[in-house]
């Protein structure tokens, strides 16, 4: 009997250190919706500009970055300085990833692939949803993009994109989170990893 209970102890302690910590709490609900639509970066008449901080390790860079959108599922994206030096410029088409330039700071392929990741989930336009979730105030799609899962958290009253969640199978990867203005525009973007120590926060650049 006590040798029956240990196992049942343990068999439960495995499924709930498994458990993803995502949809804790959420009820899955039937949807006819196939796809899941991130709205930020889409308008190619405008030039997402924001001043941006990025945190690798113990490193800081500082600066301004530039999201375009320059054809069909197809983004530039140009980090500088202040003073217009390059320090990285990254192009996504489709599934097709271009480096066009990294500084040698941040030219480490660990570092770029890393860079890369965030970014697609930042600037990818739609993804097929697997299944839906429902919270007091918000809609979660889940979507599966390879090995990952992404969870798009969409408020009920707005109807805006409030956060996308990259996990695995059992654990949180990364997060960023969405301030957003009538326009569709984020206001404020901070993009935080759990396993790694780098972080993006980015905030639109207004004209003074």
């Amino acid at each position: 009997m006590i040798r029956y209970l240990t196992i049942s102890f343990l068999v439960s302690l495995f499924f709930v250190s498994c458990s993803l910590k995502t949809t804790e709490g959420l009820r899955q609900v039937h949807f006819n919706e196939t796809e899941v639509e991130n709205p930020y970066f889409l308008n190619p008449e405008i030039d997402y500009v924001y001043k941006a901080k990025i945190a690798i390790y113990k490193k800081n860079f500082g600066g301004i970055l530039i999201i375009k959108k320059i054809g069909p599922e197809s983004h530039r994206v140009v980090f500088t300085t202040e003073f217009g030096s390059k320090l990285f410029d990254f192009q996504f088409e489709g599934d097709t990833f271009t480096k066009h330039f990294v500084v040698e700071d941040l030219d480490k392929k660990f570092i770029v692939n890393i860079l890369k990741d965030d970014f697609k989930l930042l600037v990818d336009e739609k993804a097929n949803i697997l299944a839906v979730y429902e919270s007091e105030k918000q809609r979660i799609y889940k979507t599966q993009r390879e090995d990952r899962f992404n969870f798009y958290f969409i408020e009920d009253e707005s109807e805006k994109l409030q956060k996308i969640v990259n996990t695995s199978k059992t654990k949180e990867i990364v997060a960023i989170d969405f301030t957003a203005s009538e326009e569709n525009i984020a206001e404020t973007i901070a993009i935080k990893h759990n396993n790694i120590k780098l972080t993006i926060h980015l905030e639109k650049f207004k004209k003074e």
